[in-house]
């Protein structure tokens, strides 16, 4: 007895949606733009959300200059012999993107062409958000790992390292405000120094 074929996996978008996502340098320079004008990405404009983002580029480009990638996830990218595509949603007002964002780019860049990431702005683009909901939520970033020839789902991760969202679920639960989650939070982030996003991401990257 024969087993009927399993059905191709239809892409996650098409080549030319995924021909409109920004690079990174373009990601980059569309915040800072926007920042120009007192404004940023995504639909909701408010001066707590403009502010979040000006703290977010100053956390952006230290991330680019100072953070490394652990020796074994380098050698992992660096080994990797099929290519992807990573499609990132983000917002530019978004702290956990901020804090990410960067790393998925180290990563791209040191995967000798693998990996070619492509950043796609939540607000413009929620019908494929709302296939990737945390919780029934719009939580971002969201990283799909795609294969670059058919843009069939190979794994997503995101919105954060799982230690991470259960600090997010702990406090939200103790009813703590938005400010005081986003002082926990960050500072999290600020002493893990990016080892917990790379061990995440480096489980994921040995499973491709």
């Amino acid at each position: 007895m024969t087993n009927p074929p399993i059905p191709a996996q239809p892409p996650v978008l098409s080549a030319e949606r995924l021909a409109t996502a920004l690079s990174y340098a373009q990601y980059r320079q569309r915040i800072d733009e926007l920042m120009a004008q007192g404004q940023t990405t995504g639909e909701t404009q408010s001066p707590e959300l403009t502010d979040y983002a000006k703290l977010n580029i100053q956390r952006m480009q230290r991330l680019d200059k100072k953070a490394e990638l652990l020796p074994e996830l380098q050698k992992t990218l660096e080994a990797l012999t099929q290519e992807y595509a990573w499609v990132i949603i983000t917002e530019g007002w978004c702290g956990d993107a901020a804090q990410i964002v960067p790393v998925l780019e180290k990563m791209a860049q040191a995967s000798n062409g693998r990996i070619r990431t492509y950043y796609l702005l939540r607000d413009e683009n929620l019908d494929l958000m709302d296939r990737y909901l945390t919780n029934g939520g719009r939580a971002i970033p969201k990283l799909l790992v795609l294969h670059a020839d058919t843009r069939t789902e190979v794994a997503n991760w995101g919105p954060r390292p799982a230690e991470a969202q259960d600090l997010f679920l702990e406090t939200k639960a103790a009813g703590a405000t938005h400010e005081e989650f986003a002082e926990k939070l960050h500072g999290w982030y600020a002493q893990d120094k990016t080892r917990a996003i790379q061990q995440e991401l480096l489980a994921l990257v040995r499973g491709l």
